[in-house]
């Protein structure tokens, strides 16, 4: 069973940068598509950014396109989100989360990703 943990997040002011990280552990990551999802209070889960390790293919939300950055460490267990440029619209709870690949039609479809982290707070605000 894939378990993955989530850190990295906290307060950070507008225009900061954040780097979140998530450890794998149960299993390898290889043949793993993995994403980072996001949902803030009032609204749904929503896919952020997701990177597959068959031919590292990148999605990336056009809300964060250009100041978000997604890696993977399959050595390590390791998945990243490098945050940058933050805005007030980024507050809320980040989640990493992992799908096989081998059946997967959308690369960041929340109904295709089986593993889930518990999740961590990201709050951009002054």
């Amino acid at each position: 069973q894939l378990q993955l943990v989530e850190s990295g997040g906290g307060l950070v002011q507008p225009g900061g940068s954040l780097r979140l990280s998530c450890a794998a552990s149960g299993y390898t990551l290889d043949f793993y598509a993995v994403g980072w999802f996001r949902q803030a209070p009032g609204k749904e889960r929503e896919g952020v950014s997701c990177l597959s390790d068959r031919d590292g293919r990148t999605y990336y939300s056009d809300a964060v396109k250009g100041r978000f950055t997604i890696s993977r460490d399959n050595n390590k267990k390791m998945v990243y989100l490098e945050m940058n440029s933050l805005k007030p619209e980024d507050t809320a709870v980040y989640y990493c989360a992992a799908a096989g690949e081998l059946l997967m039609k959308n690369l960041c479809g929340i109904d295709e990703y089986d593993y889930w982290g518990q999740g961590t707070q990201v709050t951009v605000s002054s």
